[in-house]
């Protein structure tokens, strides 16, 4: 018997962290499985590692693009790719799909209508698990002072889901052999057209354990969590609102701040930017994990490359401006704030249209002015934090996901 094969497309790095949690779940479950993996958007760096230890392969062409992944969200994001040589790398990254396809191996699409409509393209069988988009968007009011978007909320209600017809047609194509999307209220919507969309479960929360007693070096002090998210420069310019909210004083007990990043900001570029906001460097607790430490009066803030799902769970409240990381942190049960600044990503529509899909356990802020003020009276009020905590954990489900997709893959994509 052949060895099975499967191809992965991702679009984004959120996407390319889902993708990977699911391949992790399908190498334990199949463990002869060749997996190859197509990062649609950037450089695909979340499956480094996994490529490293022999898991899976990156293939194709792969090149940064100016807009970051995030061409559909403006003109000029879209202009500036097409001058970086979009049509170029579309053109070659087809070509893999398409020699794929035409050999009748299977193909997992990652994401929205672009790896969808790749997957099609190819000829081959395809599944497809739809990740950002869900029908709590459009079905959850906006936050409060943020504008309605009566529009988008009416185009929506009519078609009963937050994915087009076209993207149903994809779907709903015999050679489709699976679709997941991330909750039941968007598999019902799909479903009245005639998709046969199931919501087996989250995997954005699989792979965090259970917060055990609070270690030594955060005891006795109130602990946020600083997603200022990896996209350059747009990141550096998050991370400068969210360092202009932190409170000098919020209480009787002083704040540990815990930055967790990836490979960029890098650690020069991090140094100069909390340097400019009054932090002096120090030396990092024992056992913190962190790999540089800064203060600012009885302020610590802890810098932690790839400390992410170590640190989330120990946070009381979170600051964020990314996308996959902040969805994760409320489905821990950590409410946060956010801060939109000018993109391409976290943008007053990305951050209204987060705050909705997660049911206001994330509250966009105007500025950061408006952030201290929210951000004291939540450390204030453990009873709010603890609602929000609750709305997130809802909306996000339970861990689990990526073990009962994995299981559908394997009876419905995969050869017997």
């Amino acid at each position: 018997m052949s060895t099975p094969r499967l191809l992965v497309l991702s679009n984004g790095h959120g996407e390319d962290l889902i993708a990977l949690r699911l391949i992790e779940a399908l190498r334990h479950q199949a463990p002869d499985l060749e997996v190859q993996v197509l990062p649609l958007v950037g450089m695909g760096q979340a499956f480094a590692g996994a490529e490293a230890a022999g898991e899976l392969q990156r293939v194709g062409p792969r090149q940064p693009l100016p807009s970051g992944g995030f061409s559909n969200q403006s003109l000029r994001g879209l202009l500036n790719d097409l001058a970086a040589g979009l049509p170029l790398l579309s053109w070659r990254q087809w070509r893999i799909v398409r020699h794929w396809g035409r050999q009748g191996l299977p193909i997992l699409a990652v994401g929205d209508l672009l790896p969808l409509l790749l997957a099609w393209a190819s000829g081959g069988p395809y599944g497809f698990l739809g990740t950002p988009k869900s029908d709590h968007t459009w079905a959850t009011p906006p936050p409060p002072g943020w504008g309605r978007s009566p529009l988008a909320d009416g185009y929506h209600r009519a078609k009963g889901s937050e994915w087009d017809p076209w993207e149903w047609a994809l779907m709903g194509r015999r050679r489709c052999r699976l679709v997941a999307v991330r909750d039941r209220l968007t598999a019902w919507g799909l479903r009245r057209h005639g998709v046969r969309a199931l919501a087996p479960g989250n995997p954005m929360m699989d792979g965090f354990t259970a917060p055990g007693p609070l270690p030594a070096w955060l005891q006795g002090r109130r602990r946020l969590l600083l997603l200022p998210g990896s996209r350059l420069p747009e990141a550096l310019g998050n991370l400068r609102g969210l360092l202009a909210a932190l409170p000098e004083a919020p209480g009787a007990a002083p704040i540990s701040v815990l930055l967790a990043c990836g490979s960029s900001p890098s650690d020069a570029e991090l140094a100069a930017l909390l340097a400019a906001a009054g932090f002096t460097p120090g030396a990092p607790p024992p056992g913190s994990g962190a790999s540089a430490l800064w203060r600012r009066g009885p302020m610590e803030l802890l810098v932690g490359p790839g400390r992410f799902a170590a640190w989330a769970p120990l946070a009381e409240l979170g600051l964020a401006t990314a996308g996959t990381a902040t969805e994760q942190l409320v489905g821990l049960g950590v409410p946060a704030l956010s801060l939109p600044g000018p993109g391409p990503q976290f943008k007053a529509g990305f951050a209204r249209r987060q705050s909705r899909l997660l049911g206001g356990a994330v509250q966009p802020c105007q500025d950061s002015g408006e952030l201290k003020r929210r951000l004291i009276a939540l450390l204030n009020d453990d009873g709010e934090r603890a609602r929000l905590g609750r709305l997130g954990r809802r909306r996000m489900g339970p861990a689990g996901g990526s073990a009962r997709l994995a299981a559908l893959i394997r009876g419905r994509l995969l050869p017997g």
